[in-house]
Formats: C-alpha cells, sequence, structure tokens
C-alpha cells in the first residue's frame, strides 16, 4: 500500500473519530467545530488562508535552509578543528537548556515583525538536531575505513595534512550522510514549529497571527481550518525532504520498508 493510500485512510479514520467525539459529546462548536463546519470555513476563507500560508511556508522552508546549512557547517567545524570542538561542544549544549520560544520576542524586538525574525526562530530550532545528527555521524566513522585510509597516506606534513581532508571529504562525510539525513528528518518535523510561535509572537501576516486572530474572535471553525491547512504544510515538507533523501542515499537502504 503506497503512502498516498495509507495517508488518505489515516485522515478518514481521523476525521471519522473527530466527528463521532462531535456527536456524542455535543460539544459547542465554539469549543470544537465539527470537520465538516471546518471544512466549510476552508472553502468560505480560502484565498484569505492561502495568503498566510504561503507567508508560513516561505518562512518554513528559508528556516529549514538556513539552520540545515549552518548546522552542516558548524558540524564540519567542530569535527575539523578538535580544540575547539572541546571548547564549543559543552556550550553548544548548554544553550539548548535556554527555551528558544523564550528569545521569540527578542528576536521580534531586535529583526522586527517582519519574514526575518521567524526565519531566524525556525533556523534557531532547526540548527541543534542537524549539527548533533551531523557530527555524531562523523565521530562514529568505521574505524576500519580510516585505518585502511591511513596506511594508504604517506607519512610526510603536508600529505599527512591532504590525507586528513581526503579522509573527511570521501570516508567521513560520506559515511555520516545517513546520521545527517536522520537529523534533517527531524529539523523538518520542527520547523513549523519555529515560524509559528515567531508569528505567535508578533507578526503581520502567517498562520501563526491567522490562528491568533481568529481564537481572538472566537471563530474556532477559522482556527481549526487554518491548523489543517498547517498540519498538511508540514507533512508535504517531511515526506518530500524524505523521499528526496532516499532517493539522494540510494545506499541506505530501509530494514524496516517490508515489515
Amino acid at each position: 500500500m503506497d503512502i498516498a493510500r495509507r495517508s488518505i485512510i489515516s485522515l478518514a479514520i481521523l476525521l471519522t473519530g473527530w466527528q463521532g467525539l462531535v456527536w456524542i459529546t455535543n460539544v459547542e462548536p465554539f469549543i470544537l467545530p465539527g470537520p465538516w463546519l471546518v471544512l466549510v470555513s476552508l472553502a468560505g476563507h480560502l484565498d484569505l488562508i492561502g495568503q498566510h500560508a504561503a507567508v508560513t511556508l516561505l518562512e518554513i522552508v528559508l528556516g529549514l535552509f538556513f539552520g540545515s546549512v549552518f548546522g552542516i557547517l558548524s558540524a564540519v567545524s567542530l569535527s575539523w578543528f578538535p580544540h575547539v570542538r572541546r571548547w564549543l561542544l559543552p556550550l553548544l549544549v548548554v544553550t539548548q537548556a535556554i527555551p528558544v520560544f523564550a528569545l521569540a520576542p527578542v528576536l521580534v524586538l531586535w529583526l522586527g515583525y517582519g519574514l526575518a525574525s521567524k526565519v531566524m526562530m525556525a533556523s534557531l530550532i532547526i540548527f541543534f538536531p542537524v549539527t548533533a545528527a551531523f557530527l555524531d555521524g562523523l565521530r562514529q566513522t568505521e574505524p576500519g575505513w580510516l585505518d585502511l585510509a591511513q596506511t594508504m597516506t604517506a607519512t610526510t606534513a603536508g600529505a599527512a595534512k591532504s590525507g586528513r581532508w581526503a579522509m573527511l571529504r570521501h570516508i567521513r562525510i560520506p559515511a555520516a550522510l545517513p546520521a545527517l539525513a536522520s537529523g534533517l528528518r527531524v529539523a523538518a518535523s520542527v520547523a513549523p514549529i519555529g515560524a509559528v510561535v515567531g508569528e505567535w509572537v508578533g507578526s503581520s501576516a502567517g498562520l501563526g497571527y491567522l490562528m491568533l486572530h481568529a481564537n481572538g474572535r472566537m471563530q474556532i471553525d477559522l482556527l481549526f481550518a487554518a491548523l489543517f491547512v498547517l498540519a498538511v504544510i508540514a507533512v508535504t515538507i517531511y515526506f518530500t525532504l524524505d523521499w528526496l533523501l532516499r532517493r539522494l542515499l540510494p545506499w541506505q537502504p530501509d530494514s524496516l520498508a517490508h515489515d
């Protein structure tokens, strides 16, 4: 069964359970609207939701790009410079103790209510998973491959330096790509969080902005419609990236694919 059919079946089960809960509890629509009311609101506000969704999508994609690039460069730098790694890696871990959400007001103050603060928020959330996953992959290269490369490298200083770069380029980085792929999948999952939280703190557009104002005006059906579109965007980004990574890393078989 392909992924599209499984997704449709899962969505149908979710909507059925949702509608059943509304019928059984007889909950008021301003607390929990049924799927039909949400669909009607989505159709009636399609242009409005589409405009805000385009802004959020751009923020997520840019945040995913910049956060991944800086994460990859940081992991390679920490792997190449061991003295820097000993000082910066503990600091990098300590910075994760600070809730990134607490930085959102500061980023809005520094970068304004526009696109930059939301992209920076998403990039900060994405940065650490990518860095940690890729660095872990670089540090756990198969020792036998490194020993074989060292025996094939000359012992002169210049050759040793070029040999170290060659091992990083041809052995460590390719061997760490599956770990990087895992980090990118995690990044794709959390990227919408940064964009939406940034929109909640301060923005003039985006699905988070729309949800916040819909909630303040008791337009709960519109809030759920925007939330549904956000979920569709997040799932689409994740599976698109997952499909792309599978094509770029054909030597990494999925042992659970036939379970």
